[in-house]
């Protein structure tokens, strides 16, 4: 039997900080206590003007390879789960390649939104464990949605961010990847998202006069408050009666960053502690796709997840896409 394992974690934050105070200046309205409180934001990193997605991927990229010991060209495929690619076509992932240097890789996107980075370590776990050609294979979440806020809309510029997190898997025969579970609510594909520059509403100049001038993330209409806490749970639940499982046999939980109030409410319907997960978007702010590599990565560098841990990941963002998967760790 083959198995996919995370043989290292990284991840990168873009230098450049903006606080809650900030974020007031900007819209000139108080935010930060209302932030804080309801959704546990006190600042956020954005890229620098001359920087793109491609480029926060390669240096979370950089870290975890250098960590796991594992050259660019011992890399057989590069997957980058984003919802703010470089270009509509082609692929970041072959921007990624060439930065890197990974000539031996094939290349492509996931886009399940903020469910995207859990979704692609799904595929590239399984196509390790069917195919003995993939080795090594880079998964990446980056978001770049700071390209896409309108900052006159208190609803999402107080949120998004930017950054990257990425791991490297290896092939084992000890289990490490113990399943995945996907789901969507389709029927929200019109809630939440960037909805103009494709074939729906492309880029044309009278489109644009009515947006604002460029595309922009937007909360269309509404989706039910408790979305996450009733379906993260369920989504869990299935995937741990699968591998014949518990909750009590977990030993941390990593989930999307977007609101702290809602990791401990769905901590509470688990019955777990809270000291079994961990949070960042008080730090980094929200960074969709790229929220939970990252918010890994920061539990592995602080040692809260040890050889020999079950982790349990969940996502979900716009479609509304979600993803969980099982992990051993063996790094």
């Amino acid at each position: 039997m083959r198995y996919a394992n995370i043989l290292a974690t990284g991840r990168y934050v873009p230098e450049k900080v903006l606080t809650n105070a900030d974020v007031e200046r900007i819209i000139g309205e108080p935010v930060d206590e209302w932030l804080q409180q309801n959704v546990g934001i006190k600042q956020r990193h954005l890229m620098a003007d001359n920087q793109v997605t491609s480029d926060l991927c390669v240096a979370a990229a950089k870290q975890a390879m250098e960590r796991a010991g594992v050259k660019p060209q011992e890399l057989d495929l590069i997957i980058i789960s984003t919802d703010t690619p470089d270009y509509l076509s082609p692929a970041t992932a072959s921007a990624v390649q060439a930065k890197l240097g990974a000539s031996n890789a094939g290349t492509f996107d996931i886009n399940a939104a903020c469910a995207g980075w859990v979704t692609a370590l799904d595929v590239a776990s399984k196509t390790i464990a069917a195919d003995d050609a993939y080795k090594h294979i880079l998964v990446v979440g980056a978001y770049g949605m700071s390209r896409y806020i309108n900052w006159k809309d208190k609803k999402t510029c107080t949120l998004f961010a930017d950054g990257a997190g990425a791991v490297v898997l290896g092939a084992s025969d000890k289990p490490g990847f113990m399943g995945a579970k996907l789901l969507a609510a389709g029927e929200y594909h019109d809630a939440l998202g960037v909805y103009t520059g494709g074939t729906y509403r492309p880029a044309t100049p009278e489109t644009l006069e009515l947006t604002n001038g460029k595309p922009s993330v937007q909360f269309v209409r509404k989706f039910p408050a408790t979305f996450n806490t009733e379906r993260w749970p369920m989504l869990l639940k299935q995937l741990l009666e699968r591998a014949k499982l518990t909750m009590n046999d977990v030993d941390h939980f990593v989930f999307t960053q977007l609101n702290l109030r809602t990791i401990e409410a769905t901590m509470k319907v688990l019955e777990q502690p809270m000291s079994k997960t961990n949070w960042t978007m008080d730090k980094w702010g929200y960074t969709g796709s790229a929220c939970i590599p990252m918010t890994l990565d920061d539990a592995v560098v602080q040692g809260r997840i040890k050889k020999g841990d079950l982790v349990a990941l969940c996502a979900s963002g716009g479609g509304l896409a979600m993803a969980s998967a099982l992990y051993r760790w063996t790094a």
